[in-house]
């Protein structure tokens, strides 16, 4: 078997490689709401509740993955479905890739400027390097469109703009707190890259012709 059918649409529409990736990206969302649970209950008792949905970033965006992989394995039938799925997908896509990207570089950062690296630290850098990955391999099976794709990338500024606006971005190595409008800056120019990054790979995938 050649190394590159594992990731051929063959392979990753098998119904078993769906369902491994669907329970791993759970579990891992579950966890990445824990792990945002203190930030959570400071935000609740200093912001408005509004921003609540604007704080854990990379556990949205495993969400949105998880729900783009069940709807592989049940596609929509109405056509109501079908742009929400399309929609879903798009979210999956750039925000998977752009905090993917945005995780593995605030960790590397604030280790340049003397923050320790734990084993934690390395699991989050192959945990997010994974979600950026897994994101762009699945848009051959995905329905992406521009319309939902430019909603995709709204969204993540609007995200961006929230979070150094009332400071709910996530919380950051304490080496870096002098460097925010840096880290500002590159979370913008990451959500531009990251829905190019997904147009490039929409435009070089055939979309699939069934579900799963």
């Amino acid at each position: 078997m050649s190394v590159t059918y594992l990731w051929s649409r063959e392979f990753l529409s098998k119904r078993f490689v769906l369902w491994f990736l669907l329970i791993s990206n759970a579990l891992g969302t579950v966890y990445g709401y824990i792990w945002y649970g203190d930030q959570l209950q400071f935000t609740a008792e200093r912001n408005p509740w509004w921003q609540l949905p604007f704080v854990p970033d990379s556990p949205t965006a495993s969400l949105f993955f998880t729900i783009a992989l069940f709807m592989l394995l049940f596609p929509p039938k109405r056509l109501g479905g079908m742009f929400f799925q399309q929609f879903i997908e798009a979210m999956a896509v750039v925000t998977s890739v752009k905090y993917g990207i945005w995780a593995c570089a605030m960790i590397f950062a604030g280790a340049w400027q003397g923050s320790e690296m734990i084993w934690q630290d390395w699991m989050l850098v192959a945990s997010h390097t994974a979600m950026a990955v897994e994101a762009l391999i699945y848009v051959k099976l995905f329905h992406i469109r521009w319309t939902a794709l430019t909603s995709a990338a709204a969204w993540t500024l609007l995200n961006d703009t929230v979070d150094y606006t009332f400071g709910v971005f996530p919380w950051l190595p304490s080496q870096l707190d002098d460097d925010l409008p840096a880290v500002e800056a590159f979370t913008y120019g990451l959500t531009l890259f990251s829905w190019l990054a997904a147009w490039i790979a929409v435009k070089r995938s055939s979309p699939p012709k069934s579900g799963i």
